[in-house]
């Protein structure tokens, strides 16, 4: 079972060293769990519906995918940390 991300309404985020703006696409957890493993890391080139992390939910492990293709700037959690529902757990840009 996969489950999308649900990241699909890009985010602004504005490097203010040099001023400039980019469109980056949020990863979510559609549910309250734990992070079980992170598949990716900064600087990786990802492909829609690759693997970014895999959840565990209701005694279920669910594989949460890139919503969109781009390169990971930021990843936000890692193995074994808990997480609320729709909390970002990287950005794709």
């Amino acid at each position: 079972m996969f489950v999308n991300g649900g990241g699909e309404s890009p985010i602004t985020i504005t490097n203010h060293q040099e001023g400039e703006v980019s469109m980056a696409t949020p990863v979510t957890v559609p549910m309250v769990g734990k992070i079980i493993s992170v598949s990716v890391k900064v600087g990786d080139r990802v492909k829609e519906d690759d693997q970014v992390a895999v959840l565990e939910a209701m005694k279920m492990e669910m594989p949460l995918v890139a919503p969109v293709g781009g390169v990971v700037k930021e990843v936000r959690v890692s193995a074994g940390q808990e997480v609320e529902a729709e909390s970002t757990i990287a950005v794709i840009e």
